[in-house]
């Protein structure tokens, strides 16, 4: 904080606040004035360059209280600038992430309306009107080709729609609705863009229900990513198969309970020495077809700005499971001795 008198040699205490204020906004300033410089100090009030003012004579005690409060007022500042810091970079990092999430099934609808329209057919001239013609390789094409472009489309949607909302809730005061997990994980399985036959490998227990604790959007991503990757890791190999269940696990402290979501696939594995790499830096196996390995870092860093964390164990051919741990909550039945 800065006290400065108005009476000074060489410049006064008003010029000394406007440089203050314009090279140095974070400093809480103050404006010591004797009653004579009443006008001086509504001037300074006014013009938002001080936040209190210091009367002459000085009396200890109110001056001491007067400090106090600048301290306390340039911490809440500091908390607040923090808080608002920390929310920009979140949404720079989930805006990053969204722009690659969105890039594959917009690619692939674009794959399907480029097929579309090179085996568009014109009419012939005999032919009544309203009538298109599409050359398929094999019967039932065109359709499947529709639904699928149409499903993804939905599914890049409700991205576009989790960021939005998310952008909304970033505003101080915002404070998210409650959510319970079996729900969410009902809207994934919903609104997910399965393959041909993907839908039939996922199961599901939802018993074990909680409420989460953050927001609804971004845990949403979270989950789509997690599901995304699992598939891809499961496709071509025998009698695939990804369970999503919710859990209450022994927490490390007393024996309060952990809400948890778990992915159990039984795909290929993960090689020892990705997985060690796997939550701390980007790392992929599939940067051929598009992966960045971006994916899982932002889902540990979106777990543990709600207090949770992310656990991912593998062995090579034996699957892989991947376990979100929210902070314990005290509400959950107490785990028995």
């Amino acid at each position: 904080m800065l006290v400065t008198d108005y009476r000074m040699p060489v410049r006064n205490g008003l010029d000394l606040l406007y440089a203050a204020q314009r090279d140095h906004r974070h400093v809480v300033r103050l404006l010591a004035t004797a009653y004579a410089e009443k006008d001086v100090a509504v001037a300074a009030i006014n013009q938002g360059r001080v936040l209190q003012i210091l009367e002459k004579p000085f009396d200890e005690s109110q001056v001491r209280e007067v400090l106090r409060e600048a301290l306390e007022t340039f911490r809440q500042r500091e908390r607040e600038h923090s808080l608002i810091d920390g929310r920009a970079a979140a949404m720079r990092e989930t805006l990053g992430f969204l722009a690659h999430e969105l890039n594959t099934p917009l690619a692939t609808v674009l794959g399907y309306m480029d097929a579309l329209k090179s085996r568009y057919r014109a009419p012939d001239p005999d032919a009544p009107p309203g009538l298109a013609g599409m050359a398929e390789r094999r019967p039932g094409d065109t359709l499947t080709m529709i639904e699928a472009a149409e499903r993804r489309t939905l599914y890049a949607l409700s991205l576009v729609a989790t960021f939005v909302q998310s952008a909304r809730d970033a505003y101080p005061g915002a404070a998210p609705a409650p959510l319970q997990a079996s729900r969410l994980v009902s809207a994934l399985l919903d609104e997910y863009p399965f393959e041909n036959d993907e839908r039939a490998w996922v199961s599901c227990d939802l018993r074990a229900d909680f409420e989460l604790p953050g927001q609804r959007d971004l845990l949403y991503l979270v989950l789509c990513t997690l599901t995304k990757n699992a598939l891809f890791a499961l496709r071509g190999g025998p009698q695939p198969s990804l369970h999503i269940a919710l859990e209450h696990i022994k927490g490390a402290q007393e024996d309060a309970r952990q809400a948890a979501i778990c992915f159990t696939d039984n795909g290929p594995g993960i090689a020892p020495e990705i997985l060690a790499r796997l939550t701390r830096e980007p790392v992929t196996t599939r940067a051929a077809q598009g992966g960045s390995g971006m994916g899982l870092l932002f889902c540990r860093r979106v777990v543990q700005s709600m207090g949770g964390l992310i656990e991912v164990r593998s062995e090579l051919g034996r699957g892989a499971s991947v376990t979100l741990l929210f902070k314990p909550d005290e509400n959950l039945e107490r785990a028995e001795p």
